[in-house]
């Protein structure tokens, strides 16, 4: 039987380093757009995650796959319905049905005419008392790993990595 991980996962950790706790692994290939929007397909290390990636129909594609944004609120929903569970055990708290639905719009950016994403969440807690599933809410969005990546940003790297392809000269094809 499935079991949410124990309260204690809250503690706060004292130390001058990161300390990791997990990390997914996922590669996106371009399929058959040789393009991994439109037609790519995103698979985990561990297998357990094997995706086809399309364009949505709003943005002129099929629409007949899922795509970033779905993916990014799916993952920013769950934790943010795991943080606000484990809060609620935490301070004793029966939450019942309670649902998580995140939206995460790709939008234009009117400051560089490039792209942007923005995203909002809507949390349901039916049968709490609405002042404690505000301070549940509120405390919740100061602990959730993704509401904190949205609100604070987060540290990211780009690698180009070497493959055995010898490199191109120019003037040659």
């Amino acid at each position: 039987m499935l079991q949410p991980p124990p309260p204690s996962l809250l503690d706060k950790y004292h130390g001058d380093d990161v300390l990791p706790l997990y990390t997914g692994r996922v590669c996106v290939t371009g399929g058959e757009a040789r393009h991994g929007r439109a037609s790519g397909i995103a698979r985990s290390d561990d297998g357990r995650l094997d995706v086809h990636l399309r364009l949505p129909e709003a943005l002129g594609g099929p629409g007949d796959g899922t795509n970033p944004e779905q993916l990014l609120a799916a993952s920013y929903a769950a934790c943010f319905h795991g943080a606000l569970t484990l809060l609620a055990a935490r301070s004793g708290v029966a939450l019942g049905d309670a649902s998580v639905e995140a939206a995460v719009t790709f939008a234009r950016d009117p400051v560089d005419g490039r792209f942007l994403l923005s995203a909002d969440i809507r949390v349901s807690l039916p049968g709490v008392d609405r002042r404690l599933a505000a301070e549940l809410v509120r405390h919740t969005e100061r602990i959730c790993p993704y509401a904190k990546m949205f609100r604070q940003g987060i540290r990211h790297a780009v690698t180009l990595i070497d493959e055995a392809a010898p490199p191109q000269q120019h003037g040659q094809s």
